[in-house]
């Protein structure tokens, strides 16, 4: 199997053809987190750690269209001022709920883990995220979670940075989902791990950009009626057979378990 990266400055990563092996299928599996795992925006719903719950409207007119991440950074500096800490925090974080039937579909696969590599790319942030797995027991489930770095400084501050900076001109700044798929691809075949499918799962724009790059055996699973799914849409629309891999929506994740119990089915 050919999984190509063309386009993104990467080269063509090769399944061996022909080669016997007692290894079970090997399956890579992305998730989002914001909107896809979690059934809200966790950078919303901090605000509820905030005095009365909203941010002063100076803070909110600070927002600027693909540079969310220096937003949040002010966000969170009004917060220290106001005297929210850690616990606060994480409090709201362990408290977010999952999104329908993940709890189930994450069930599925503690028990076919051998089977599945499971990876997180979200750009929230790396405090946020291992507060709400560990609280919801699925922690353990995921090999590698690239986020938004976050900490809390000697004043007791959240703190928040970028992730990296790419040319992507379609992200936002400090994220290009793409960059670390094809990044990721690309550092596994080195390590002679290769992908016979791969499983995307999320909502957004950011997750449309990584999505474009799957190829004809791979599957995006868009939530169904956000971002990810419209630009689906629209690219079929627009140009007929571009986005190469099969779109399978989702209102519950009940209805990924399902397909990816039917995937095993038929190894």
């Amino acid at each position: 199997m050919k999984r190509c990266c063309e386009g993104v400055g990467l080269p063509c990563l090769f399944k061996g053809v022909g080669m016997a092996s007692s290894q079970p299928p090997k399956y890579l599996l992305i998730f989002d987190f914001d909107e896809t795992i979690i059934n809200e925006n966790s950078d919303d719903s901090i605000i509820r750690a905030a005095p009365g719950q909203a941010l002063p409207e100076h803070i909110r007119q600070t927002f600027c269209e693909g540079f969310y991440n220096e937003y949040m950074q002010r966000v969170l500096t009004y917060m220290g001022d106001q005297g929210v800490k850690m616990g606060d925090f994480k409090t709201v974080y362990e408290n977010i709920p999952l999104s329908p039937g993940m709890p189930d579909l994450f069930q599925f696969l503690s028990k076919n883990h051998e089977v599945f590599e499971i990876i997180l790319i979200s750009d929230a942030n790396m405090f946020g995220i291992e507060c709400n797995l560990r609280a919801a027991g699925f922690y353990s489930l995921f090999r590698k979670i690239f986020s938004n770095p976050s900490s809390f400084d000697k004043r007791g501050y959240f703190t928040l940075g970028p992730y990296h900076s790419h040319k992507c001109l379609d992200c936002p700044a400090n994220m290009c989902k793409r960059k670390i798929l094809t990044e990721y691809l690309a550092e596994r075949a080195q390590e002679e791990v290769e992908f016979e499918r791969v499983f995307y799962v999320g909502d957004g724009a950011n997750d449309f950009c990584p999505s474009v790059t799957l190829t004809s055996a791979d599957i995006a699973f868009p939530r169904k009626g956000y971002p990810m799914h419209r630009m689906t849409q629209e690219m079929e629309n627009k140009q007929p057979g571009a986005f190469q891999a099969t779109v399978v929506p989702w209102e519950s994740a009940t209805e990924v378990t399902r397909y990816l119990q039917d995937v095993l089915k038929k190894c």
